[in-house]
């Protein structure tokens, strides 16, 4: 007993001393480690013929692309998923979204804390860039709200729909595993549907629809908004600037697609068109929320029109808040963006909003945000362009959808060649860390130079 208990403490000795110098050296190294070794476990378990309803092993692609997209919560599948995977595989899908949820940094995070029982000051710094806690103290404790908040969320939800569930559709039984299941993909923004009849039959349904929207909006505010809420819910003044200009660009980013999706899709008897008023409004709404990064829909995206796919690209491009469990270049980075311009338009030396001045090196962190996002949808839809000879209207729908980690489908993602598969992959995986990495990135790196050159300003535009 002794000896194993000897040994137990050398090994962890051993990974607590490997954990820390990869935290200390690159704690967003150790982050990206942590999540790809997830996404690979998941892979391996998704793989067995257990995991299948027939027992039959899944193809490696289609193994591989649904752990992506389940722990980088996308939502996108070339299975699928009620049909395909068993109890066991749904199970594992449903966790793999839990845990993906957290946020690759969080999880890093939370990796140090249990094997280290302390975290590093390099690693706080990351952490708290993400989760924005106003001292770098009270990270371990960010974390642990972060955790006991999630799930709070995902409770009530699932106490939202089991009821109805149990009282229309299921038994008991699936009644709970659904509700749990839908309760985890809606605030998570993970998009997995359980069900094989898809949630097309809720388009009526306020029931089924209200609880999810309102989970997929909360999950896509982010956690650094969500503790302010909690903390401070009956003191807005005393919220913080990021939360202030989050809920604010969402509630617009909201009514502007709901808007946008009625007039739309109003007469399109393939969407709206067949419904009465009570449905266009509750599913068009529900249609505003998802872009967020949400991926559920009670419409059939296939079947919108071109001009209103552009508009959800858009949507889907911008995604959610800041260290949320959205995707896309957040909705900060876009008001970010937007009040430059208005600021260069007017010819204001600074960038001001609520009563405050946003600092010179924030405006071009977004920037580059912008930019490689650009450059990474750019490319990948030119790559599947090539590959599938699809038009470029499904082509980048599918694209942004799989970066912008949304989930929303025209439908083509289970026939595309094994190659394009691999692009979406890429996709959703430089979605889900690339931004994020890069904010933290560029907000630890700092030169400081003796010498500044001579100043001199090009022609622009």
């Amino acid at each position: 007993m002794d000896d194993s208990r000897s040994r137990l403490s050398r090994t962890r000795t051993a990974l607590s001393g490997i954990v820390g110098d990869a935290a200390k050296s690159s704690p967003a190294r150790l982050a990206l480690a942590v999540f790809t070794a997830m996404i690979l476990a998941v892979t391996g378990l998704l793989s067995l013929p257990i995991a299948t309803v027939e027992h039959e092993r899944t193809p490696l692609v289609d193994a591989l692309f649904t752990a992506v997209s389940a722990v980088c919560v996308t939502g996108l599948t070339t299975v699928d998923t009620a049909t395909h995977w068993s109890t066991f595989g749904l199970t594992v899908i449903m966790v793999a979204m839990k845990v993906g949820g957290l946020g690759v940094l969080t999880l890093a995070s939370l990796l140090g804390l249990s094997v280290m029982r302390h975290m590093g000051l390099a690693q706080k710094i990351i952490t708290a860039s993400e989760t924005r806690s106003e001292r770098l103290s009270e990270v371990g404790g960010v974390l642990k709200t972060i955790v006991i908040t999630s799930t709070s969320f995902e409770v009530l939800t699932f106490l939202a729909l089991t009821p109805h569930m149990i009282a229309n559709r299921y038994s008991f039984g699936e009644s709970l595993f659904n509700g749990a299941f839908y309760a985890i993909s809606a605030f998570n923004n993970a998009g997995f549907v359980p069900e094989a009849s898809g949630t097309a039959v809720y388009v009526a349904d306020p029931w089924f629809s209200i609880p999810i929207a309102l989970a997929v909006f909360v999950g896509s505010l982010g956690f650094p908004v969500i503790l302010v809420l909690v903390r401070r819910w009956r003191t807005p003044r005393r919220w913080t600037l990021h939360a202030k200009l989050t809920l604010a660009t969402s509630g617009l980013l909201f009514g502007i697609g709901f808007v946008g999706i009625l007039l739309g899709e109003w007469a399109n008897p393939g969407t709206l068109g067949r419904h009465d008023l009570g449905t266009k409004v509750l599913a068009s709404a529900f249609a505003a929320v998802m872009p967020r990064s949400g991926g559920l829909s009670t419409l059939d995206m296939g079947a919108f029109t071109p001009a209103t796919r552009l508009f959800v690209d858009l949507l889907m491009f911008i995604g959610g808040g800041s260290g949320s469990t959205g995707g896309g270049i957040k909705v900060t980075t876009f008001a970010l963006l937007v009040l430059s311009i208005v600021a260069e338009a007017r010819g204001d030396r600074d960038v001001e909003v609520f009563n405050r001045r946003i600092p010179q090196d924030t405006i071009r962190q977004a920037i580059a945000v912008l930019v490689m996002s650009v450059a990474v949808v750019m490319t990948a839809t030119l790559v599947m362009l090539v590959i599938t000879g699809l038009d470029l209207d499904r082509t980048m729908f599918e694209v942004l959808s799989a970066y912008g980690t949304v989930g929303l489908s025209t439908g083509i993602t289970p026939d595309l060649p094994t190659p394009a598969k691999y692009v979406l992959i890429a996709c959703m995986y430089i979605g889900r860390i690339g931004p994020m990495t890069l904010g933290a990135a560029l907000a630890l790196r700092q030169r400081t130079r003796v010498v500044r050159l001579p100043e001199e300003r090009p022609i622009v535009g």
